[in-house]
């Protein structure tokens, strides 16, 4: 694919600076070195591959990126990227148009990230032009604690922290009591129930804030990403129906490159008419013993501190203490 270059009028005069379209997956490498460049400058202990770029970019939902990227360049190096796309939530049923933005940190705080941030606005108002103007919409980009200078630029462009939430973690010691019901059962995930069990997970998390209708794509997608481990879930049944499940995964990755021995406990749902039965407690509690069984040292998982189920006072009493904080910033389209 031709690169084809971006002009930006508010663009800082750097030498060498250059801003183009997406090139194809020869992009995908110096995507990655960007990325773990900006993730060990934000003190970040998230992990990328190629494989999972690749994969991420073949699922794609309401996003093209030869029209809804940018790049920046300084003498033909990549430097910066950046990535928009939509998604309409379901309860309220706002419109949100979000923004992705990872830069080399030899080059933060020299206005480029404002020029791209401005473009991905620009962008994402030509996109919501094209859709009915029957809801609240909103801008949104994602950041977490740690990164200091972009909190402080999208503040200055207007942005409001919405929603924040922590990734907590707790060593598999000591490990608490929590019992299933009686009359609820736990068996092998089997590949024909792999789609039931999803469905009964996405079902189970409608009630969320910020909730959005899955695709087929992200479906696939899910499939064939590294995370997708049903040998390692663990689900409680009531007869043929789903009450409630952990679709647990070890990203060893990340367990190399950090010489941790962590699993996730992660997709932790429970049915509506199950609720405050100790369904959500049981399963992570048989999912800590899974994961020390295969020799994992330590647990981890991600919550939405203000989960309307009350999750995050169920992961503290099991004793999951925060680690990390991540923050969703918003503001009015």
């Amino acid at each position: 694919m031709e690169e084809k270059e971006i002009q930006l009028k508010n663009a800082p005069e750097i030498p060498g600076l250059q801003f183009r379209k997406f090139a194809g997956e020869a992009d995908y490498p110096l995507m990655l070195d960007i990325l773990n460049a900006a993730s060990k400058a934000d003190r970040s202990d998230d992990v990328y591959t190629l494989d999972g770029i690749r994969n991420d970019y073949a699922h794609l939902t309401n996003c093209d990126p030869t029209q809804d990227m940018i790049f920046a360049q300084v003498d033909g190096e990549a430097i910066a990227y950046a990535r928009v796309y939509w998604y309409q939530e379901e309860d309220p049923n706002d419109r949100i148009y979000s923004l992705l933005l990872n830069i080399r940190p030899l080059w933060r705080n020299q206005d480029i990230e404002e020029a791209m941030i401005h473009w991905c606005e620009q962008r994402l108002f030509t996109t919501a032009e094209t859709h009915p103007q029957d809801s609240k919409r909103f801008l949104q980009t994602y950041s977490t604690d740690k990164k200091i200078f972009f909190n402080q630029i999208v503040e200055r462009l207007g942005y409001k922290i919405a929603r924040y939430g922590f990734g907590m973690s707790r060593p598999l010691e000591h490990i608490p009591q929590a019992n299933l019901p009686e009359e609820v059962e736990v068996r092998p995930v089997d590949e024909k129930d792999i789609r039931k069990i999803w469905d009964a997970s996405i079902e189970a998390f409608r009630d969320h804030w910020g909730f959005a209708e899955p695709t087929e794509e992200d479906f696939d997608g899910y499939q064939k990403s590294k995370y997708f481990q049903p040998e390692l879930w663990q689900v409680a049944w009531h007869g043929d129906t789903v009450v409630g499940s952990v679709l647990n995964y070890i990203d060893h990755d990340y367990n190399q490159k950090f010489n941790r021995k962590r699993g996730w406990t992660e997709e932790i749902t429970t049915h509506r008419d199950w609720r405050n039965k100790g369904i959500a407690s049981g399963l992570i509690v048989r999912s800590m013993h899974m994961h020390k069984a295969q020799g994992m040292t330590e647990v981890a998982l991600g919550v939405d501190t203000e989960n309307p189920t009350g999750a995050l006072h169920v992961y503290q009493k099991l004793g999951y203490q925060q680690e990390k904080t991540w923050l969703t910033y918003r503001k009015p389209l």
